[in-house]
């Protein structure tokens, strides 16, 4: 059992290793590595969308049939960020994996990746597994000329690390909010980093519809 190998059996899928890490947590004594899963650029979407099935919350379907196989292949056992409550740490795990950073919007923003990118799920290893060493390249953010992520959005919904949740489903809900619904955040947008990784429009407009689906009606 390595790395590599999980990282082989995750492509066919669109997905990746996000970095690893040997825990000492007393709540994960039964696991000796964790494996943090995600996706950065466009292969996941097409996987996702090559298989997909009709149904409630179809990327979290497909998502458990693609990596709970794979938990059986390696003897382990899948951690998904959408179980819950309780909800596992998976941001605090992500930053014992590998270089991520909170970025002056909130968001978590990698090196390579900027703000495109997410974890889909943590394999929980029985076996302490040989890993390279984490990466300690530096934010991006703190050589950002300008920050534009912080003057993109229309309604300043994303100030100070905060979300304002109701401003921004209320302006996606207008006519001006068109671009933002179908394209994906401006502010996210905005960010010079990861340009390669950019959701396409589908991907976009899929992720923000499942977004204000989940937001109350005014």
């Amino acid at each position: 059992m390595t790395l590599t190998a999980i990282r082989d059996a995750l492509h066919a899928h669109g997905l990746m290793p996000r970095g690893a890490f040997h825990p000492d947590d007393d709540a994960l004594r039964d696991a000796r590595t964790i494996v943090l899963i995600g996706n950065a650029g466009p292969d996941m979407w097409r996987a996702f969308s090559a298989a997909r099935q009709p149904g409630p919350d179809p990327l979290y379907a497909w998502t458990r049939a693609v990596l709970n196989p794979l938990a059986v292949r390696f003897r382990g056992a899948m951690i998904y960020p959408f179980d819950g409550p309780p909800y596992a740490p998976f941001v605090a795990w992500a930053r014992q994996a590998e270089a991520v950073y909170v970025s002056p919007v909130g968001m978590a923003v990698h090196p390579v990746h900027g703000l495109w990118h997410a974890w889909r799920g943590a394999l929980a290893l029985p076996d302490r597994i040989a890993l390279p060493p984490r990466s300690n390249a530096p934010s991006p953010c703190t050589t950002c000329a300008g920050q534009p992520c912080l003057s993109a959005c229309p309604v300043d919904a994303l100030v100070d690390g905060g979300y304002d949740v109701p401003a921004c489903t209320a302006y996606l809900r207008t006519p001006e909010g068109a671009d933002c619904k179908s394209r994906g955040c401006l502010a996210r947008r905005a960010c010079p980093v990861g340009r390669a990784d950019r959701y396409g429009p589908a991907q976009a407009a899929w992720h923000m519809a499942a977004f204000l689906k989940g937001q109350p009606q005014p």
